[in-house]
């Protein structure tokens, strides 16, 4: 099928222009008084009206050709979030300058909402710009290639071609701040582990949490930065910490549910990196898979890659993994999801935001869990 599309799929699209309208209409309009009269001095015009459409059709002909197109796409994207996609256009004429050349990326032959816009660009030279666009929604999207088009010179009618350069990007769920939560784990494999502060060799500063011991408070860096700064210790900074999402829906699930699953994917993704920035090693565990447990920004990618790509399984699909003994272990289910089947072992079980929360103000999780072990996020 994407064969046969592009066999038909004419070399050019012409768009004639307000103005170019208005100057067909006056050709028109000449050419029929020339005829009727016989007027030589209504030819001469007539034929000076027509040599300006062709010169139109040669010059613009020139300019979209031997352009080469590339593009660049940021290091991070998240859902509902704008970023930036850098555009290079190279000339490869030896002589011919290219002028007034927009460019559009495709996606299901459809031009996104942007453009880049080219004023110049001498034989032999390339230049760069960007686009700012957002996608509202994770996952991944396919580029089928470019739009170029030209209104040069006379901007009478507007030429464009089309670039096959097939590409594709994945759009991270949207993220939220979250404050860490209170560490829950009270057993460091299999060994105890003792209360935050006062053990280990000295690591480094991080902000006050609750449950720190206040005797580590490192008062010259709190009197210098204006928040409380404790003191972390080499144990601490390997601490471990295991999401659990719940991603089961049941058969045909309405639609609110996998609104729902869009937002519990999104507070996983944001919970994950409020951990990992907290110096924890993180693991993901979902129903079907996982994401074994480690440090650092390059796991902090390989975890919302696989929540971008995420799809959902049906409730009876057990989770890929079970609870760390000594980890700090958090299930995260989706709004209206009764949480009766998580795993046994669960620090806390966080419910994501309703759709009217969500709006009233931004997510926080409370960093005390009632008796029935189960927080509210909204």
């Amino acid at each position: 099928m994407q064969a046969l599309k592009k066999w038909f799929r004419p070399p050019r699209r012409l768009k004639i222009m307000r103005e170019g309208k208005y100057f067909i209409a006056i050709t028109i309009g000449i050419g029929f008084a020339a005829i009727n009269t016989g007027n030589n001095l209504l030819y001469l015009i007539l034929g000076w009206l027509l040599s300006v459409i062709i010169a139109s059709g040669i010059m613009s002909e020139q300019v979209l050709r031997g352009l080469r197109v590339s593009r660049v796409p940021p290091a991070s994207r998240y859902a509902g979030r704008p970023f930036l996609m850098g555009i290079t256009l190279k000339n490869e004429k030896r002589r011919i300058p290219s002028f007034s050349i927009e460019v559009e990326d495709l996606i299901d032959e459809k031009p996104l909402d942007k453009k880049c816009f080219f004023l110049k660009i001498p034989p032999g030279r390339a230049q760069s710009t960007s686009y700012r666009h957002a996608f509202s929604r994770r996952g991944l999207y396919r580029f089928q290639g470019f739009r170029l088009s030209t209104k040069f010179p006379f901007a009478l009618f507007r030429k464009s071609r089309d670039i096959d350069l097939p590409g594709e990007i994945i759009v991270y769920p949207e993220i939220y701040p979250l404050p860490t939560p209170a560490p829950a784990a009270t057993h460091g494999g299999d060994e105890e582990r003792a209360r935050l502060g006062r053990r280990g060799e000295f690591f480094g500063l991080r902000d006050l949490r609750q449950g720190d011991d206040r005797r580590d408070v490192h008062w010259r860096s709190t009197a210098r930065i204006g928040r409380m700064m404790v003191r972390e210790y080499e144990e601490e900074s390997h601490r471990r910490a295991t999401v659990f999402l719940d991603n089961g829906l049941p058969e045909n699930a309405s639609h609110e549910d996998r609104e729902a699953l869009e937002r519990a994917i999104s507070l996983a993704a944001s919970l994950a990196k409020c951990f990992l920035e907290q110096q924890y090693a993180v693991r993901l565990v979902t129903r079907g898979g996982q994401v074994p447990s480690a440090l650092g920004p390059t796991h902090l990618v390989r975890i919302l890659r696989t929540l971008a790509l995420l799809e959902s399984t049906p409730l009876g699909t057990p989770f890929a993994g079970t609870p760390d003994r000594g980890a700090d272990n958090t299930l995260v289910v989706r709004h209206g999801q009764a949480p009766s089947a998580s795993p046994m072992g669960m620090s806390r079980v966080l419910v994501a935001p309703s759709p009217t929360e969500k709006r009233a103000r931004p997510p926080s999780i409370e960093t005390k869990l009632p008796a029935s072990g189960i927080v509210m996020v909204g």
